[in-house]
């Protein structure tokens, strides 16, 4: 099956990746493989799998082992996977986001149990985009916790349910289902909390700290000289996907 970069979030790790390399490379039960050997393994795994291109880093002991891309950002113009290409970060971007939520966390603004609703000025289903959850009072129940562990309640995204509508599933923190809706009501809480869009948030508190200079969670016209195009599984170019939102979740097409 062909595989691709098919969702949007701008994210590339090229700002992490400037240390020098380090010349041998371990692998986790300490035995050692070549760049040689790395190199025939990813191109042997992208040619089984028909994958476009791809960039691979490894880390030994927190510093920068191997780095290198492989294949293309563009199929049809023939144009090269690079280290400065910037890539769909798909739900990447949730790892980013929690990184960004524990450092308000840690500062006090921002309580992992208490309820969400407590955050907000007004009931949630006034908000646009909950006006679902009216006569389901359990929204009231949850909490940051539930949200970044996934177990909220909420469908992984609304427009898979056949209504297309917002629902809780089960008594929120009882069990475990992956929700891309409930990462995004945590983006609307730390917007509240912090006072700034999630795009400022993430550059002035993740993204820039750690040099990721080419980094954002949506599109700039700075990417626009190497972006890698997304390929469905049928290897069809899904073309230059933007988002202008920040989202903390991203919703593959």
């Amino acid at each position: 099956m062909r595989t691709g970069i098919r969702c949007l979030t701008v994210f590339t790790l090229s700002g992490l990746l400037a240390a020098a390399p380090i010349p041998v490379v371990k692998r986790l039960n300490g035995s050692t493989i070549s760049p040689k050997e790395i190199d025939e393994s990813v191109l042997r795994l992208m040619r089984a799998a028909e994958v476009t291109g791809v960039g691979i880093t490894i880390f030994n002991n927190g510093r920068v082992a191997y780095s290198k891309t492989y294949g293309l950002r563009d199929v049809e113009k023939q144009l090269p996977l690079t280290d400065e290409s910037v890539m769909g970060g798909a739900s990447s971007s949730k790892a980013a986001f929690t990184y960004l939520v524990m450092q308000l966390v840690a500062e006090g603004s921002l309580d992992l149990d208490k309820p969400v609703q407590e955050y907000l000025p007004k009931p949630l289903p006034e908000y646009p985009g909950y006006r679902d959850l009216i006569d389901d009072l359990r929204y009231k129940r949850i909490t940051g916790r539930m949200l970044l562990s996934h177990t909220s309640g909420f469908p992984n995204l609304r427009w898979l349910n056949p209504d297309r509508k917002l629902n809780i599933n089960f008594e929120p923190g009882s069990r475990y289902a992956y929700s891309g809706e409930g990462i995004q009501l945590l983006q609307l809480i730390v917007e509240i909390v912090a006072a700034k869009p999630l795009q400022d948030l993430m550059q002035e508190r993740v993204f820039g700290p750690l040099g990721m200079s080419r980094t954002s969670m949506i599109t700039e016209q700075r990417f626009e000289d190497n972006y890698a195009n997304g390929y469905d599984e049928w290897g069809r170019s899904l073309g230059h996907q933007q988002r202008k939102t920040s989202a903390a979740a991203v919703r593959c097409r």
